[in-house]
């Protein structure tokens, strides 16, 4: 393997098999097209619009996007076999590292959808395999979020001025995490809920916070630097992420919290955790709405500039998915009407914006001009060539 490696590195792509070479292009930032794709399913599946083969659709999306997810697993594992050399170099990448986040929480919701559409296919087995790939998806996400800022720290070159929303890819796996915790937990018995359902606290708390402070850093850049440049135009979108997802992960927990803290003894901890979750997601909805938008300015602004396509288009899909969980949440929490017709408009718009982005990636990928990876020019690649992956 090591001698087969070693020829294969210097050849260059047009040389290659069609197949070899899109191995070798191949980024994170395609998990990026999973993340969206199954927000979308269990954001149909929750949406409050009673339309005919909503369901269905929900569920085809989600088998489908075990399938994209289960594909791209293999095509970025057989890069790091083949040309192992290369792949590392995305450790030194300030930009495309930021994309291992992607995978856990692609596979974040794969967890959800076998605990939403899991039971009704296979029975008891799916909260089985959903309380397995949880673990994985919880060790996964602290590894990202830990591994990857270490690597900011210490071997890639950053700058005020260059910093965008991507920086809170690996730091939001943890809170993804944090959220699938709440919906698993019910499921299980009374010692593994209150172990999940505590771990899902943590995962929390090793994201939002560190989360928010980025969020601190997005604002300063933008009054110093203006926007970033149009390529890059969509990361816009990503500051809506960790503020949709904390709330959803709050909302979650603490619908959970009162049953399981009180089989362990710790009732009157579990009803203020059941209102810290819905005082906490009403905050941080409103916080989310303030950057929807300017999100909303921002896009038109490029617009008219420009936008050109990239795989950063998904950045409009996953961030607004899960700020639109959280407002059916606090739908279902408060039993107001404001959110559920909030919630349900946001559904259609994702529906939308999943039509468009996911029929431009196919067209790309056939084309092979999304399969680009920036790490094989270095650190310092130019920025065009740097943009169009991400």
């Amino acid at each position: 393997m090591t001698h087969a490696r070693r020829a294969l590195q210097p050849v260059a792509d047009g040389e290659m098999a069609p197949g070899l070479a899109i191995v070798r292009q191949f980024t994170p930032n395609w998990f990026t097209a999973t993340m969206g794709t199954g927000a979308l399913a269990l954001t149909l599946n929750q949406s409050p619009l009673a339309l005919p083969g909503l369901h269905p659709l929900a569920v085809g999306l989600w088998l489908a996007n075990i399938l994209l997810f289960s594909l791209f697993s293999l095509l970025y594992a057989a890069r790091w076999a083949i040309f192992f050399d290369e792949a590392r170099r995305i450790f030194q990448h300030p930009v495309m590292s930021m994309f291992f986040g992607a995978i856990p929480m692609g596979l974040a919701t794969i967890v959800n959808g076998f605990l939403a559409f899991g039971p009704a296919l296979i029975g008891d087995a799916a909260i089985v395999i959903a309380h397995g790939l949880w673990w994985i998806d919880a060790a996964l996400s602290l590894l990202c979020g830990i591994a990857i800022p270490y690597f900011m720290f210490t071997r890639q070159e950053h700058s005020i001025e260059k910093l965008t929303a991507v920086w809170l890819l690996p730091i939001v796996a943890c809170e993804v995490a944090a959220a699938s915790a709440g919906l698993l937990a019910p499921h299980l018995a009374a010692p593994d809920a209150f172990l999940v359902l505590v771990l899902g606290y943590g995962l929390w708390a090793c994201s939002v916070p560190l989360a928010m402070s980025i969020l601190v850093l997005l604002v300063l850049r933008l009054v110093l630097h203006k926007l970033p440049e149009r390529d890059l135009g969509v990361s816009a979108w990503l500051a809506l992420g960790p503020i949709g997802t904390g709330a959803l992960g709050l909302l979650l927990l603490g619908s959970d919290a009162p049953a399981i803290f009180a089989a362990n003894g710790l009732a009157g901890i579990g009803e203020v955790a059941l209102g810290l979750g819905v005082i906490g997601g009403i905050l941080l909805w409103g916080y989310g709405a303030w950057w929807l938008a300017l999100a909303v300015l921002k896009t038109i602004r490029y617009l008219r500039e420009g936008l050109p396509f990239n795989l950063g288009w998904w950045g409009f899909t996953f961030p607004l998915a899960v700020y639109a969980l959280a407002t059916l949440a606090l739908a279902r929490a408060t039993r107001l009407e404001l959110f559920a017709a909030i919630g349900g408009g946001l559904v259609v718009c994702l529906a939308i914006f999943w039509i468009i982005v996911a029929t431009r990636t196919l067209e790309g990928a056939w084309t092979r001009r999304l399969f680009v990876a920036p790490c094989l020019a270095g650190p310092k690649a130019p920025a065009r060539f740097e943009a169009d992956a991400v």
